[in-house]
Parts: C-alpha cells; sequence; structure tokens
C-alpha cells in the first residue's frame, strides 16, 4: 500500500546526519551515472508560482517528482515517490521540512569535501527557516566547526535564530563573511557577499538564489575563486544569477564550473590549498528530494509511521 507522510513524521524520522549521508550518496550516484535529474520548471499561478522538478535514481529503484506551490499567500511542498521497476506509487510525503533538511545538507557535502582542513568557524547570512538546516547540517558534516556567526537585518529574528541554533550574532553581513566556511541563504536580489571581505582559504557556500534575477555573491567572489562548482550545470544555466551574471560578463567561464558530484566522487580535485578559495552553488535538484525521501519511508515502514492510502486493485 502507498504510504502518506506528513511535516510531522518527517521530523520525527530524519535527522540532519540522515539528510547528509542520503544526499552524498545521491551525489555518489549521479557520478555513477545512475541517476537522471531534470530542472526546475515554473508555471504562474496567480499571486505566485507552481514549481516542478524530477529524478530517477536507478541506484535506488526509485523515481519521484516534488512540486510545490508559493506566493503571497504562503506555500506548500510535495513528493510523489514511485517503484521505478515495478512501476507503482511508494509515497506521497508533505515535503517542506524534507526540502530543509535537504538543502542544508548539499552544502554540508560541499564543507566536508571542500572546506579547508580544520574548518573552525562558521558564517550564516539569512536567519529563515531554510538558514537553520544550513547550520544543523554543516556542524553533523563537519565536527571541527567551534564557532558560528549569523548575520540578518531584523535584530528580533537574528537574536531568535542565535538563540535556537546556537550562534553568535554578528555586527554585519561582512563580519558573517570573514569565516572559514560562509553560507548565504536570502532572498536578497544584489549581492551580501563581496570578494575583498572573504579570509584565504574559504568556502563559499551560495545557497538563496535560485533564479537569474538574484544574487548572492558579487563578481569579486568568482574572481577571487580557485575552484568553482554546482549541483547542476544543466540547471545553473537557466536560474542561477550568481554563475550567469558572472559569465556574461567575462569573469567566469561554464568552462570553469564543476559539479559537486565529479568532487565527491574523487574524479575532480576541488581544493588544491588550505589558501584557496571555493564557491559551490546550490540550486536543490531533485535527486536529493528523492534520496532523502527513500530514507523516510525505509524508517516509516520500519516504525510502522505514516498512513496507508487505498492501493490499485492488483490484476
Amino acid at each position: 500500500m502507498p504510504l502518506y507522510l506528513s511535516e510531522e513524521n518527517i521530523s520525527a524520522l530524519l535527522t540532519p546526519a540522515d539528510a547528509v549521508a542520503a544526499v552524498e550518496g545521491s551525489f555518489e550516484r549521479l557520478a555513477a551515472g545512475q541517476v537522471e535529474n531534470r530542472p526546475r520548471y515554473r508555471i504562474p499561478v496567480e499571486g505566485g508560482l507552481l514549481h516542478v522538478m524530477a529524478a530517477v535514481d536507478l541506484g535506488l529503484g526509485l523515481a519521484g517528482s516534488k512540486t510545490y506551490v508559493g506566493g503571497r499567500n504562503g506555500s506548500a511542498f510535495v513528493i510523489t515517490l514511485f517503484d521505478a521497476v515495478e512501476h507503482r506509487l511508494v509515497a506521497v510525503i508533505e515535503a517542506d521540512r524534507l526540502g530543509q533538511l535537504r538543502t542544508g545538507a548539499a552544502s554540508a557535502v560541499a564543507a566536508r569535501h571542500l572546506a579547508r582542513t580544520g574548518a573552525r568557524t562558521l558564517g550564516i547570512i539569512g536567519t529563515g527557516w531554510q538558514a537553520q538546516s544550513q547550520v544543523a547540517c554543516i556542524r553533523a558534516a563537519v565536527p571541527s566547526i567551534e564557532r558560528v556567526l549569523a548575520f540578518g537585518r531584523n535584530p528580533e529574528r537574528l537574536a531568535a535564530f542565535c538563540k535556537l541554533v546556537g550562534a553568535e550574532p554578528a555586527e554585519s553581513n561582512h563580519e558573517a563573511s570573514e569565516q572559514d566556511i560562509v553560507v548565504t541563504m536570502t532572498t536578497s536580489k544584489d549581492p551580501v557577499v563581496r570578494g575583498e571581505w572573504l579570509q584565504p582559504g574559504a568556502l563559499v557556500c551560495a545557497a538563496g538564489a535560485n533564479r537569474v534575477q538574484a544574487r548572492e555573491l558579487d563578481n569579486v567572489v568568482l574572481q577571487r575563486a580557485a575552484f568553482v562548482c554546482c549541483d547542476s550545470l544543466e540547471q545553473a544555466k537557466g536560474e542561477s544569477g550568481d554563475l550567469v551574471e558572472p559569465v556574461a560578463a567575462g569573469v567566469l567561464d561554464w568552462l570553469e564550473v564543476h559539479e559537486l558530484h565529479e568532487v565527491v566522487s574523487g574524479a575532480v580535485t576541488g581544493r588544491q590549498s588550505d589558501d584557496d578559495i571555493v564557491v559551490f552553488k546550490s540550486n536543490g535538484i531533485a535527486a536529493w528530494d528523492v534520496a532523502l525521501a527513500a530514507v523516510a519511508v525505509e524508517r516509516a515502514l520500519e516504525r510502522g509511521v505514516g498512513l496507508e492510502l487505498p492501493g490499485r486493485a492488483q490484476r
């Protein structure tokens, strides 16, 4: 019988460490050619957008799509997961929490493979829902992190965020950008990190903007970067303002942009020295959703969690 999992189920079933392991495995299967990922596309609805993204993971024997609607009245997320061999519905999953975890986990995988040895400090710019899992997942993946500095424009929200995740308030986005690992998780249309602020050896994970009209990094960040990678080149070319505009300006060439799965698999060495500045541009891909949804379903079946849905009659 197909399974229905709620947001509450997902919160009880999955941890940041689970998400990091699932997303890292997804990158490994991407590198092995076991995953086909389709970039997100968007359809206008009244006051917002319908977003659709899909992937097939033959390593897991699963196929899935994430569909979500967002606009002035809020947002809602759902994953439909299918057995790619028996061609049946496996689960329908509410996916706001799951999406939050997998986005944080992607930055964490980048940090595990691309941060300089012994990275001790994390700077996070942005204090919203998605920023919470960035901190939790990176801590799970990089145990050497000792100090987290957070910056947000709203002092009350910044204080609440710092209390929730165990961070210190930074005086500015400049100060947050001076750390060993720098994460941006904002809705800003204009850069919040400037290249001259970065310290030698910094890893920058730009995870907030996934529209070509929005940027979190200025051109100097890309000029200083010794290595640049993303989650999907195909998707980045359609929605990464942080890469599209520097390429158009001649600051960067698409031939210089790798995909993170090349680093995870060992096909490419991302960081050459502890002084290299490295950039990971994260847009979010459906392959991660499928991978983490698979873990959620496995845990739910083990623990008897979730609601069974009426299935199609067998013939």
